[in-house]
């Protein structure tokens, strides 16, 4: 896992919508992170001189010594840098930054889902949200092929445990004390551990903590809250007799739910299932932001709950645009990525396992009575994606061909609406739709489908992977 030496050329450094990942046995290395840090001090002290700049980091190889690293290199820009004592929720980091006038934004050392081999450093505005593109685009162009050996003196100090209890502000105490719910916690050894097993405890509930150790292999699971790797959760839930699971991904910003049989819950599932406690249980009215590529059942409990929704291409910096008008009241990505604005301008795995533990709590029912019922209210939904893997001539060859695309007939079935606003989106008349969307980064067109049957789903899944070959 040690970091290799580079050779004598200084790699390209290529920012993604967030930030930058790479390989700790390719260019995550001191010398990269040091030119992206001084990158980040030269931009940032240019246009704030003296302001605050938080620095976050996960429990990946090294990723205390790199956080140091890079607060020393900010701090050598005269900026004031406070550095997190310990591992912590990127969520965390970001609502400590939001409550900071004078912050100018964050950086966290994380690599967030990704497996152990990899290493990531992710950006954050002064409000804890996304930077704007522009921005990420300014800073990797000060990236300079050798960085500057100044450094400077940076704070340490805690900055989970104020945002933990603005979280417990944030439920129903009362009821979740009065019902001491069983619960397991899987941070999937990542920033969350401890944090959310603790405030969970303190809140009333019976707690069972698994993959607690430290371990930078990860015990070899990805720490992303789906199966296969949610499988451990999923049969603690039954041996414990526990009432739910909750899972958090590497670092902390997106969660899953296991029900009391151990069953993972879909975002279909979950997402309307919190929308509906964020309405009902806390008075929560406004829109609702979906990505294109969510599923159609929240939008059917939005509606149910007089709720407007609005989709947006997919990425959650298009979501978070979104939020910065005022009546926003939750955003989704298609994965169950859950943002509460009225909390922070940011997912937020921890709060929204807080909210299924309330909702459980209030409900005094089982999750899955509480599934059984939602679905008998909005009905059921398949979903699911493909990737096709292409050269990358044959890649950008359907890229070209993509905006021409106008089926008027799909696995045997007409569509209602057929758009271009990302990718080519199908829609029918009971809600089913496919989606084709090239990837942004790599040779790879991804393809989405929901119907209300598993066998439709497959149909259009495997109509829409023809279309592609056939625009080849």
């Amino acid at each position: 896992m040690a970091p290799h030496a580079l050779d004598k050329r200084a790699d390209i450094i290529r920012f993604g919508v967030d930030g930058w990942h790479a390989r700790f046995d390719d260019a995550f290395t001191e010398e990269n992170v040091a030119r992206i840090a001084d990158a980040l001090g030269l931009v940032w002290a240019d246009a704030h001189p003296g302001a605050t700049v938080y620095v976050g980091f996960d429990t990946r190889h090294e990723a205390q010594g790199n956080a140091r690293l890079v607060a020393g290199v900010l701090a050598s820009y005269g900026l004031a840098v406070k550095v997190s004592d310990g591992p912590c929720p990127t969520p965390a980091v970001a609502w400590s930054c939001a409550r900071d006038e004078r912050a100018v934004g964050a950086v966290v050392l994380t690599a967030s889902e990704r497996s152990c081999e990899y290493g990531g450093i992710i950006v954050r505005g002064a409000d804890g949200g996304p930077v704007p593109h522009e921005l990420m685009d300014e800073i990797e162009q000060a990236v300079s092929l050798t960085p500057a050996t100044a450094r400077g003196a940076f704070e340490e100090t805690d900055l989970v445990s104020e945002y933990l209890s603005s979280l417990a502000a944030w439920v129903d105490r009362a009821s979740i004390e009065a019902t001491r719910p069983k619960v397991v916690v899987d941070a999937m050894y990542g920033a969350g551990t401890g944090h959310l097993a603790r405030l969970l405890a303190e809140l009333g509930c019976e707690v069972t903590e698994i993959h607690v150790e430290a371990r930078e292999d990860f015990g070899g699971i990805h720490p992303d809250p789906l199966d296969p790797w949610a499988d451990s959760c999923e049969q603690a839930v039954v041996a414990h007799g526990a009432d739910l699971g909750l899972l958090l991904d590497g670092d902390a910003d997106r969660a899953a739910v296991v029900d009391e049989q151990g069953r993972l819950l879909p975002a279909r599932v979950l997402v309307p299932m919190i929308l509906g406690n964020l309405v009902m249980s806390h008075g929560a009215h406004g829109r609702v932001v979906t990505t294109l590529t969510c599923s159609a059942c929240i939008e059917r409990e939005a509606s149910r709950l007089g709720c407007e929704t609005t989709a947006v291409p997919v990425g959650f910096s298009r979501v978070y645009r979104e939020m910065l008008d005022e009546d926003v009241i939750m955003g989704v990505e298609e994965y169950g990525g859950l943002c509460v604005p009225a909390h922070l301008r940011e997912r937020d795995g921890l709060l929204v396992c807080l909210l299924a533990v309330e909702m459980l709590a209030r409900a005094k029912k089982t999750v899955s009575t509480m599934t059984a019922e939602l679905e008998a209210t909005i009905g059921t939904m398949w979903y699911a994606r493909r990737d096709l893997r292409l050269d990358p001539a044959s890649s950008q060859a359907f890229r070209n061909v993509l905006p021409g695309l106008n089926p008027g007939e799909l696995a045997g079935r007409t569509p209602v609406e057929v758009s271009h606003a990302d990718g080519l989106r199908v829609q029918f008349e009971d809600d089913s739709w496919v989606l084709i969307r090239p990837s942004r980064t790599s040779p790879i067109v991804r393809v989405y489908a929901e119907a209300p049957s598993a066998a439709e789903r497959d149909d259009l899944l495997a109509a829409a992977c023809d279309l592609v070959r056939r625009g080849l």
